[in-house]
């Protein structure tokens, strides 16, 4: 490794792939590629191959996917698992053919069976039922997991998967239609201050416990992942920590300066009780996160106070 490694991020305009390549570019590494999807279709294999016979690549992070949430993947469950596999065979089997020294997959915690022992460990995947809801997204995911995994086992290549807990950040999503809950959460908090600190209403009852990651820390991870060879194919990457919905409202109403009521609708629906990821193998050879969920809360808020304009032009 030297920072004029050639290294190829799919997805380099989301969420994600944004902060690795903040992240990549603060490091000094020099020669960072990326294609939009309207440049490049990664669910065309040929274009794939094309595109990696010119940049000729290093590394590539697979940072690139179809996401959605619930709905989406209820009314969409061909595409999601479809495209996403398309993506990410395309991506995968081109940097084997082509002889790409490196290859990080990054993946999803829906990936570990609804009802699996918490906290999350590598070693619960395909041990039982997925969760119905996104199991297409998290079916796509298992794929390119376990093609990782036959590569490095048949090859004997650097080729890793990283699987993140719940991700907000710089660049996230605020359309509450198709946002997460951390997301969803400083949009609604920052329109009630902003209309005489009117009742916020939230589903649920609160209680569920949740696991948030700073996308700034998962690109330290992916980082790592680059700069180090990991001894194995699968890691988690999170806090190890969690907080319940109620809690987590409440930071976030603290962070914002609403000083209306909460709502708790406790008609509409909790989803899963508790999702925590066991990192204990990231922390185990060096990599744990740095920035509270106080500071990326603070940090995102900023963001979308910075870019509001521009947000509400596209409907947040």
């Amino acid at each position: 490794m030297n920072k004029n490694t050639v290294i190829y991020i799919a997805g380099h305009k989301g969420m994600v792939g944004s902060a690795i390549w903040r992240s990549l570019t603060a490091k000094g590494y020099t020669n960072l590629i990326g294609a939009s999807s309207k440049e490049l279709d990664l669910r065309d294999q040929k274009a794939v191959r094309e595109f990696i016979q010119n940049t000729k690549p290093d590394i590539i992070i697979d940072a690139a996917a179809k996401v959605g949430g619930i709905l989406a993947n209820n009314d969409f469950p061909y595409q999601f698992l479809m495209e996403n596999m398309q993506i990410q065979n395309n991506l995968i089997s081109e940097a084997h053919s082509l002889d790409v020294e490196k290859f990080i997959f990054l993946g999803s915690s829906c990936i570990y069976p609804k009802l699996a022992p918490q906290p999350l460990k590598e070693d619960y995947l395909l041990t039982a039922s997925l969760e119905k809801t996104n199991e297409w997204y998290a079916l796509a995911k298992i794929t390119g997991v376990k093609l990782c995994e036959a590569i490095r086992k048949q090859y004997n290549k650097d080729f890793v998967s990283l699987m993140p807990t719940n991700l907000y950040g710089i660049h996230d999503n605020f359309d509450l239609t198709s946002s997460h809950v951390l997301p969803a959460m400083i949009r609604k908090f920052h329109e009630a201050k902003e209309s005489n600190n009117a009742p916020v209403i939230l589903w649920g009852t609160g209680t569920p416990m949740r696991e948030f990651l700073f996308v700034d820390d998962m690109a330290e991870a992916v980082v790592f992942a680059l700069e180090n060879e990991l001894p194995e194919h699968l890691y988690n990457i999170g806090t190890g920590e969690d907080l319940t919905i109620k809690e987590l409202a409440a930071t976030i109403q603290k962070i914002v300066g609403h000083t209306g009521n909460i709502i708790w609708d406790e008609s509409k629906p909790d989803g899963t009780p508790r999702k925590l990821m066991d990192v204990s193998k990231m922390h185990s050879i060096g990599w744990k996160h740095q920035v509270t969920l106080e500071e990326g809360i603070q940090k995102t808020y900023n963001w979308f106070l910075e870019n509001i304009e521009s947000l509400k032009e596209n409907s947040y």
